[in-house]
């Protein structure tokens, strides 16, 4: 049964997914969804990315709080930055941060995190995925940043993931 239904939950969904963009529930439309449902989830198997497990869920928990607070906070640096850039240019540059987190889950976490945040711009991962750089919108002491961003997202990724 697995085999024919990899993703169940998937197949229902686009079935009714279906046939709720058709507003219809004729045989015709019905066969299709019932198509759809199945032949769907079964081409894109293949590109399912291994299951995870997740190793300490509080730690997510911290973790989401802590990445809505630095938004709210980041926000606030970034807007005070754009009024005030005629005063002071806001000091933009890339930043290398050697990562430790080496998991394709806790990096996608951690490009997503970035993505969230105001001023901070994921740019590019090393292909041996040592070495992240960032564009960040006003830095005043790189290595501080870093000490942060390792300490405040990579380091509960590790707990998380790895």
């Amino acid at each position: 049964m697995r085999r024919l239904f990899p993703a169940p939950l998937l197949s229902l969904s686009l079935c009714l997914l279906w046939l709720l963009l058709n507003l219809s529930v004729s045989p015709g439309n019905l066969l299709l969804a019932v198509l759809l449902g199945v032949f769907a989830p079964l081409l894109m198997a293949p590109l399912r990315p291994v299951t995870v497990r997740i190793r300490h869920p509080w730690t997510v928990l911290r973790l989401i709080m802590r990445v809505g607070i630095d938004v709210l906070i980041s926000n606030l640096q970034v807007a005070r930055g754009v009024w005030s850039a005629k005063r002071r240019a806001p000091r933009s540059r890339f930043v290398h941060i050697p990562l430790d987190l080496r998991d394709a889950h806790g990096l996608a976490a951690l490009s997503m995190i970035t993505t969230v945040i105001p001023g901070t711009i994921w740019s590019e991962l090393a292909l041996d995925r040592s070495i992240l750089l960032l564009h960040v919108f006003d830095l005043d002491d790189e290595a501080q940043f870093i000490e942060h961003f390792k300490q405040t997202y990579e380091r509960p990724l590790m707990e998380i993931f790895e």
